[in-house]
């Protein structure tokens, strides 16, 4: 997978890419970062890639030719077509379906929005798929299009080293309508600690029961913590109550 990043800080984004999952994927060659700064397709000796409002009112808005010119010019450094994504507070919820469903893609064009906006036309001629990452606001795209590349990429093949470790995360896990779930509780040495045991099923040996126990673990969390996500259908009939 390719993933290109556009911005205007390409600093704030190296490390975290060179890092932990994201880095260890690169490494790997399941995926291949590239930055580039929407200032270089900027004109004028400031590179200025914003301007005021009309209509008036705060800050400042992301004008269309750099931001347009910087996409058309990526694309066009890969064969391979690429998935336009624009991160903004007014996309669609990120949801893990659609994660699962960007780590098919073969390439993806991360655009960092920044100011009070994009100027509504570059957004028009580009019609990417807009996500948000939760309902707030910060202060430009970067952090988002972060978490973004993180969700994904842990995706790829062989880049968490067990095939299962990305199918049993919240979300991943699903009921027999495939809604999704939270992970259950995890346990590791000592047996003991400050006066808590960890569960008795957990040092039985029996894989059965270990198995049920953790399922009915994931139902009954996300019945507590997350309720939404339960209500969208019923559970199944062999479902605990």
């Amino acid at each position: 997978m390719r993933i290109d990043l556009l911005t205007i800080f390409p600093e704030m984004m190296a490390a975290p890419l060179a890092t932990s999952i994201p880095g260890r994927a690169a490494a790997a060659g399941s995926v291949q970062y590239h930055l580039h700064d929407i200032r270089n397709w900027a004109s004028g000796p400031h590179r200025k890639v914003d301007d005021r409002p009309f209509g008036g009112g705060p800050g400042m808005v992301f004008m269309c030719d750099p931001l347009v010119d910087a996409v058309e010019a990526v694309e066009k450094m890969d064969q391979r077509a690429a998935c336009r994504v624009l991160l903004t507070p007014q996309g669609e919820p990120l949801h893990q379906a659609r994660v699962e469903w960007l780590a098919t893609q073969p390439r993806l064009l991360l655009i960092a929005g920044h100011y009070e906006g994009i100027d509504e036309r570059a957004i028009e001629e580009l019609r990417p798929l807009e996500i948000s990452v939760g309902d707030f606001t910060v202060s430009g795209g970067e952090l988002p299009a972060l978490l973004v590349v993180d969700a994904v990429v842990r995706l790829l093949p062989g880049v968490l080293g067990h095939d299962r470790s990305a199918a049993e995360d919240s979300f991943s896990r699903r009921d027999e309508q495939g809604n999704p779930l939270l992970d259950c509780p995890h346990y590791t040495r000592p047996r003991s600690w400050r006066g808590r045991d960890v569960p008795e099923v957990l040092l039985s040996g029996d894989h059965a029961a270990i198995e049920a126990w953790r399922r009915e673990q994931t139902i009954r969390r996300t019945q507590v913590r997350r309720p939404d996500l339960m209500e969208r259908s019923p559970l199944g009939p062999e479902e605990p109550k």
